[in-house]
């Protein structure tokens, strides 16, 4: 049965709850859940009016679906934030406590840890995965690429998964397809040197097919055929974790010049094209109705206030401090955008605070899948949150974000504390010193004070004291749900 969206307005004011209201219908939704690589808040035209370029495909979905306005990314930086997408869990209780992993780097997701792939095959579903990995592949210490990777993207729930190993300035340089290498990394590339910094990359193995402008379209087209495939038969989630715009900036040559600041400009339009492809296809295959899209980005963007003064004025991670890295807002604060035709009601603006990690426990609760202690230990159900549903308290107590350099920091309400002074990140200076006297860490009201200038450490000092209690109890628990 499919409800019009008055029965399902209606069904909702009776008292049924979200997921309730969806097992009513006997009809799960196909999930396509898009993770941009640096896709700073500041980004798309729906988040910022004064972005330097347009992105009509991403706005599409904020004026059809939702648009959050208080989500974060766990970590600022790519590996964790991608772990802890997939499990549910922040990334600093599994064994990498800070940075990222390479393109060399072993498997980081534990066996027989629940992923969204794995519980999307619970209900039946085809999963696909279509771009950036970023979080190993089998279990040397250096990876073989010329033998099969055990464990690989299907051995966390993945029927098929086509991308790159890490992120797209890194080496090695491949593709690969479910357990294999397509090519081998007989050849090598030696680093950008000096060029304009988006043109940036790290020497070393390249397979000799591979063309790093082909990275974007070509996974968006194993997307599109995916869909097509799988459409109309069960359902289907597909995860595309783009590799872009994160370094190198290689927009395609139809792209060049298509905005007014330069290659990131540019590579961003060529990103906004590739999510109206999906989108495209989802409308030609006759299944975009029933499909839940969310679109977010795995941390800020790598762009200092500075630089967006040298990019015509763009300021990617607008309006907040900091960049990609960070403990400040820039760094984890991006943009999340839904559409859900008939289930989200569209054009709404929702400023719940979310975590990515919350996405494991929301798809939990849509194919009624209880949580046990071992999953999804800090992933909380935003579905109502999604659908709208009347709340009458917020839906996390608080939530832990971690920067490059691993600094703590912790949201309750409007407060945010850091533990730590500096930016944590990349931004300088990243760490500094407490002088003898002063404040040892940060805090800040972000309802009185959202670009995080006036540290109010010494002047609230109660307030200092119960938030690092609540940070060092949420680290020494195995989760931050309740009961855990």
């Amino acid at each position: 049965m499919n409800l019009s969206r008055r029965a399902f307005s209606s069904l909702a004011l009776s008292g049924l709850g979200a997921a309730s209201l969806l097992r009513a219908q006997n009809a799960l939704p196909n999930i396509v859940l898009i993770m941009a690589d640096d896709l700073g808040y500041g980004d798309a035209g729906c988040y910022n009016r004064d972005a330097k370029f347009r992105t009509p495909h991403i706005d599409r979905i904020a004026r059809e679906g939702v648009r959050f306005t208080d989500a974060h990314s766990p970590s600022a930086v790519c590996t964790p934030t991608r772990y802890g997408l997939m499990t549910g869990r922040y990334c600093w209780r599994s064994r990498m406590k800070q940075g990222v992993l390479n393109g060399w780097s072993p498997n980081l997701i534990e066996e027989g840890r629940e992923t969204l792939a794995t519980l999307a095959k619970r209900r039946n579903y085809t999963t696909g995965g279509f771009g950036k990995w970023h979080l190993g592949l089998g279990t040397a210490d250096k990876t073989d690429y010329g033998i099969e990777q055990r464990p690989s993207p299907n051995d966390h729930g993945f029927d098929e998964y086509f991308g790159i190993p890490a992120s797209l300035d890194m080496p090695p340089y491949l593709f690969f397809h479910n357990r294999r290498a397509i090519d081998l990394p007989t050849s090598t590339i030696g680093d950008s040197g000096a060029p304009p910094r988006g043109a940036f990359w790290r020497g070393g193995p390249i397979a000799p097919s591979f063309k790093m402008e082909d990275v974007l379209p070509k996974c968006t087209d194993k997307t599109c055929e995916f869909i097509a495939r799988h459409a109309g038969r069960r359902p289907f989630f597909t995860y595309i974790p783009f590799a872009s715009p994160h370094t190198p900036w290689v927009p395609n040559k139809e792209f060049i010049d298509r905005s007014s600041s330069g290659l990131y400009g540019d590579f961003m339009q060529e990103v906004d094209h590739n999510v109206g492809r999906i989108l495209r296809q989802l409308d030609d295959s006759g299944v975009a109705n029933n499909t839940l899209v969310i679109l977010t980005s795995d941390n800020g963007a790598p762009w200092a206030e500075l630089d967006a003064r040298n990019a015509n004025g763009h300021w990617a991670n607008a309006p907040w401090r900091g960049q990609k890295g960070d403990a400040y807002e820039g760094g984890h604060r991006v943009p999340f955008v839904a559409r859900w035709p008939g289930r989200i009601r569209a054009g709404r603006v929702e400023d719940e605070t979310i975590c990515h990690t919350d996405i494991f426990a929301s798809m939990a609760a849509l194919f009624d899948i209880p949580l046990t202690d071992a999953m999804g230990e800090d992933s909380f159900n935003i579905l109502p949150a999604l659908l709208g549903e009347k709340r009458e308290k917020p839906v996390r107590e608080s939530t832990i974000y971690h920067s490059s350099r691993a600094y703590y920091s912790i949201r309750h309400g409007d407060w945010k504390l850091i533990e730590g002074l500096g930016s944590g990140g990349f931004t300088q200076p990243a760490t500094i010193k407490p002088e003898p006297g002063g404040p040892t860490g940060q805090l800040y009201n972000l309802r009185e004070d959202p670009k995080e200038e006036r540290n109010l450490w010494q002047q609230r000092p109660a307030e200092v004291k119960r938030l690092q209690a609540m940070l060092v109890q949420f680290r020494n628990r195995s989760g931050s749900r309740p009961g855990l």
